[in-house]
């Protein structure tokens, strides 16, 4: 059994085609992409704290969103934005990178756009986004709640799941198959080490990338 920080480390020594492929074999939701990084080539894993947007209506005003989240969370936290995939609207902004960045949070991922872009960048804040744009959430989107579990792209995030970003895409995974997932993927990487050093050995590509040997399955002869 690990502990919440090591498996956090050990996640953090992978990439999100293994963790992907890692979840294909068990039968769970794979990564996606389309989200990438607003700057540099980050990577962050950490245990989701989700927000879910929704389009604004006129009425009293709350915290400001994302506020609530930034509180909530820890230096093992990645916030997880829900906003629909809209990129005509910023759903996360540099203050916001500010507060976060104070907390130890790891990163973010947003569903939607964001703004202040230089800001994250200058506090080596990793944000992943669909997009950029200047314009703000004010009078466009609100919180529709916090803490629950929300749809990004095509996975669905519960806080606490284990989120892993780098700049090929996106992995969710549920907190409950958190280690199993790790062991599959550490198998993954290693299957993946071996293959690359029989072809530079000069084993012929097509027999170092057998389709059984990918997939760590046993041949029949």
């Amino acid at each position: 059994m690990t502990t919440e920080n090591s498996l956090l480390a050990s996640y953090a020594e992978l990439d999100s085609a293994a963790v992907s492929d890692a979840l294909d074999a068990l039968g769970l939701p794979p990564g996606q992409g389309g989200f990438l990084p607003v700057w540099g080539h980050p990577k962050i894993v950490g245990y989701a704290v989700t927000i879910e947007l929704e389009p604004y209506l006129p009425g009293p005003s709350g915290a400001h969103l994302g506020t609530e989240a930034v509180a909530r969370a820890t230096d093992e936290s990645v916030i997880v934005v829900a906003n629909g995939g809209r990129t005509d609207v910023s759903s996360w902004g540099g203050i916001l990178s500010l507060g976060a960045s104070l907390k130890g949070v790891r990163g973010v991922v947003t569903d939607g756009a964001c703004r202040d872009v230089h800001e994250a960048r200058e506090l080596g804040f990793p944000v992943f986004a669909k997009g950029r744009i200047p314009a703000t959430a004010r009078t466009r989107v609100q919180q529709r709640s916090i803490g629950e579990t929300v749809r990004i792209g095509t996975a669905m995030v519960a806080s606490g799941d284990v989120v892993f970003a780098d700049e090929t895409g996106v992995v969710v995974v549920p907190r409950a198959h958190a280690e199993d997932v790790l062991a599959k993927a550490q198998a993954v990487v290693e299957r993946e080490k071996a293959i690359a050093a029989d072809v530079r050995a000069g084993i012929p590509l097509h027999e170092a990338m057998r389709d059984a040997r990918l997939a760590g399955t046993t041949e029949e002869h």
